[in-house]
């Protein structure tokens, strides 16, 4: 596409109120693990260049993490558990806002998928149900691991999961976050207790879909106390099956979630294209959903525009034309060429595959 033909006039480019969030644009950097924070969580000056190359960006919502220690599932992931947690990502919000950026942080626990060569022989490895998940995990210790047999949790301790959820809402407060997303997809904590086949109990968090529901809609609840529900959403993805999660009834159980989620209100709904065959994700958001819908997965500038005109979505979140294009708003403005990123840095230490990608303007130089 070349510069002054219909990019400019893409609909991705408008301005949006999306809860409490006043959008300048409504190209979404969609949440990356990258596993570049330090060995204790702590996001490095990386980041900090990382997440302020992109503050152009309508929103963007930072990575998947963890709340407490037992809620780590990668090598290098950050944390927002501590002091030095906050004041790590203090840094990284700085960089944003210096630029009239929004930032979002997607608060993830990661449940039974974990190893304790990463987070610890003395870390708690916490699910639903003692069930362990099918699979391996890579560890910087020790190569692949399979993934640790989870201890079931009793009705109490769910309920102080959902405290710590709190309180990671309001660390990510201290440290300046604009908003906070609830990660409850890709076999993670909240998406455990949604799915039948992970979770097999039978107390007020277990058994009916209403149930299974609870502990991610009583986490956004919380989460909502402390931020506001104009800056609290949510990540979903019907059908997901990542990290050994399924469940019968992937539809019924994400639309009743909705449903609940719909008395709060949050500002936003993160939804990804279903994997299943004939389930309609994003058609299944706009009928049980009346908040604002962020969609995600497989779109580029083009088909991006297309989704926000057709009404699927009031917004599109990018993460790999995002990895390769920390200008990525300039390039759908211009009409510009993407550049396209390299898989085998995506996970491994260092600025390489990071913040070595230039811009526009630069490529233009050079």
């Amino acid at each position: 596409m070349k510069p002054g033909t219909e990019a400019v006039h893409s609909p991705l480019l408008s301005l949006f109120q999306l809860g409490e969030l006043k959008l300048k644009n409504r190209i979404v950097m969609a949440p990356m693990t990258r596993n570049r924070a330090d060995d204790k969580g702590v996001p490095t000056a990386a980041m900090v260049k990382h997440y302020g190359d992109r503050a152009s960006a309508g929103l963007i919502v930072a990575e998947g993490t963890w709340p407490s220690r037992e809620g780590q599932a990668y090598n290098r992931q950050p944390g927002i558990e501590n002091a030095s947690q906050i004041e790590g990502w203090r840094k990284v919000t700085d960089a944003v806002h210096q630029q009239d950026g929004l930032i979002s942080l997607q608060i993830m626990h990661s449940g039974r998928i974990g190893s304790h060569h990463i987070k610890g022989v003395d870390v708690d490895h916490i699910a639903p149900s003692e069930i362990r998940a099918s699979g391996e995990i890579y560890t910087d210790a020790a190569g692949m691991q399979p993934f640790d047999t989870p201890r079931a949790l009793s009705t109490q301790e769910v309920w102080q999961q959902v405290d710590i959820h709190r309180q990671a809402a309001k660390n990510a407060k201290l440290a300046g976050f604009d908003a906070v997303e609830l990660h409850c997809t890709s076999g993670y904590l909240p998406m455990q207790f949604l799915c039948s086949d992970s979770n097999q109990r039978d107390d007020e968090f277990g058994g009916s879909v209403t149930a299974r529901a609870r502990f991610a809609y009583e986490c956004l609840k919380g989460m909502c106390e402390v931020m506001g529900p104009g800056r609290v959403g949510i990540r979903l993805n019907p059908g997901n099956t990542f990290n050994d999660t399924n469940d019968a009834n992937p539809e019924q159980s994400h639309r009743v979630l909705l449903e609940m989620a719909a008395e709060l209100p949050l500002a936003y709904v993160h939804i990804m294209r279903s994997p299943v065959p004939g389930l309609d994700a994003f058609a299944m958001a706009q009928t049980a959903w009346q908040g604002g819908i962020i969609v995600n997965d497989n779109f580029n500038p083009l088909t991006g525009g297309e989704a926000v005109r057709a009404g699927k979505g009031d917004a599109v979140s990018f993460a790999r034309h995002f990895i390769a294009n920390p200008d990525l708003v300039a390039r759908v403005r211009d009409g510009a060429e993407l550049a396209r990123f390299d898989r085998k840095t995506l996970y491994t230490p260092g600025d390489k595959g990071y913040n070595d990608y230039p811009k526009l303007e630069l490529e233009v130089e050079a």
